[in-house]
């Protein structure tokens, strides 16, 4: 077996780690529990979507703006998710977010089953998007670290490692909401076992060896100088330095447009999958729980076996051909009469497999820049969370929101022409 070697043209003031194949793969499995484990705290909200809903006697476009808040709440953490994961370590900043989120989670169930007010939901659900949106950008810099050490395409397995996390919790959530589970005592259960995991997992992530600099900070959202974690430090400041902010890359800023398109893409049917199947085909609230958990169930196993179709054709024919699908799936599931809806739940999940990964590793090319491009990508994929339910909810008013996924096939469109944005940069052999 080939041993990973540290990446090369470390700062000469930083210590060198020594990373032996057994830690990189100890790494690697803590990034997939990470992962998984993001993926649980997610989906034990959304599972619940159509009861809060029922419970709190909101309409779809009620619905839509409250659910602006989580949205409203990452993408003001996101900006500077790059900066705190430099300046507090990876492990540090995903305990951060999960701290956030958890307190979200809480109070969420609280405004739900006690308050019945949506606006105390409202904030939770902020909560909740601030520490997603820290715990999403510092896993995916760790996890393009482990990628870039083994040598191979390993992103899209720990993102269907989140997905495998959204099938679990959905499932859970489809039980709790037919025993009429308060949300309360389902999400405290959540919680609980998450923190457990979290704490294990996060004590077997790479080391880190050197702290930013407080010189290396930036005025720009999310640009966080060059110099910083020896992980991240694969080449010389000097050859990466492009622009000043990430902000101003025109690659940076068309990956993330992918990412956006992709965000969208996955981001209504978590929101909107379950809902449009109780109103629009008339199914029971746990029947549609379970459409979305196909649909989650799908897209992880499109993310198990995208890296071997990415290793083997390139970034830009795959997501071509996965968005394609997500195109189709969305008009099956609109269109379709009873099981062929759910078939589309199926062919929209693989379509929405790969987008998100692959936009996060294409960030992450040149390792010094990886945390600024990182969560300016981002930022912008986010900014689908924030646009996504408001307007699906408006639609939904007006044309039902089972008619109102038809945008879904738009968005798609516009990705095609930035995804080339995405081609592979020459990858330094490691070994």
């Amino acid at each position: 077996m080939t041993k990973p070697a540290a990446p090369d043209a470390l700062p000469s003031t930083a210590p060198t780690p020594v990373l032996d194949t057994a830690r990189a793969i100890r790494a690697r499995n803590a990034v997939f529990v990470v992962f998984a484990l993001a993926g649980t705290a997610f989906a034990t909200f959304a599972s619940r979507i159509a009861d809060s809903k029922v419970d709190l006697g909101l309409t779809a476009g009620e619905l839509g703006l409250t659910l602006f808040a989580a949205s409203a709440g990452s993408v003001t953490a996101l900006p500077s998710a790059g900066r705190i994961a430099n300046r507090l370590g990876v492990s540090r900043a995903i305990r951060l977010g999960m701290v956030f989120g958890f307190v979200g989670l809480v109070v969420i169930g609280v405004a739900v089953d006690l308050f019945q007010s949506r606006w105390v939901m409202a904030a939770g659900l902020y909560l909740l998007g601030m520490g997603v949106g820290v715990w999403d950008v510092s896993m995916n810099l760790e996890g393009a670290a482990v990628e870039r050490l083994l040598g191979k395409t390993v992103m899209p397995r720990f993102h269907a490692a989140f997905s495998g996390g959204t099938v679990i919790s959905a499932l859970v959530g489809a039980g709790m909401s037919w025993a009429h589970v308060p949300l309360l005592v389902h999400f405290g259960l959540a919680i609980v076992v998450s923190a457990v995991l979290g704490a294990w997992a996060l004590r077997s992530f790479l080391p880190r060896e050197a702290e930013v600099s407080d010189t290396d900070d930036t005025d720009d959202a999310g640009d966080a100088g060059d110099a910083g974690d020896p992980r991240d430090s694969g080449e010389p400041a000097s050859a990466a330095r492009g622009p000043r902010s990430a902000w101003l890359e025109p690659r940076t800023l068309m990956i993330g447009l992918v990412v956006l398109a992709a965000a969208f893409t996955e981001g209504t049917a978590n929101d909107w999958v379950s809902v449009a199947f109780v109103e629009g085909h008339g199914v029971p609230a746990w029947a549609g729980v379970l459409a979305f958990a196909s649909f989650l169930s799908f897209m992880t196993l499109g993310r198990l076996l995208g890296t071997r179709l990415l290793d083997a054709y390139g970034r830009v024919p795959v997501l071509r051909a996965t968005f394609a699908l997500a195109a189709v799936g969305s008009v099956l599931v609109v269109f379709g009469p009873g099981w062929l809806a759910f078939v589309g739940t199926a062919v929209w999940g693989v379509g929405a497999s790969l987008g998100f990964p692959v936009g996060m590793s294409a960030s992450a090319d040149e390792p010094a820049r990886a945390a600024a491009r990182m969560s300016v990508v981002a930022t912008i994929g986010y900014t689908a969370f924030i646009a996504g339910p408001p307007m699906l909810g408006f639609l939904g008013d007006h044309f039902t929101v089972l008619r109102a996924l038809l945008a879904v096939t738009g968005v798609v469109a516009l990705a095609m022409l930035v995804i080339p944005a995405t081609r592979e940069r020459r990858r330094r052999p490691v070994g």
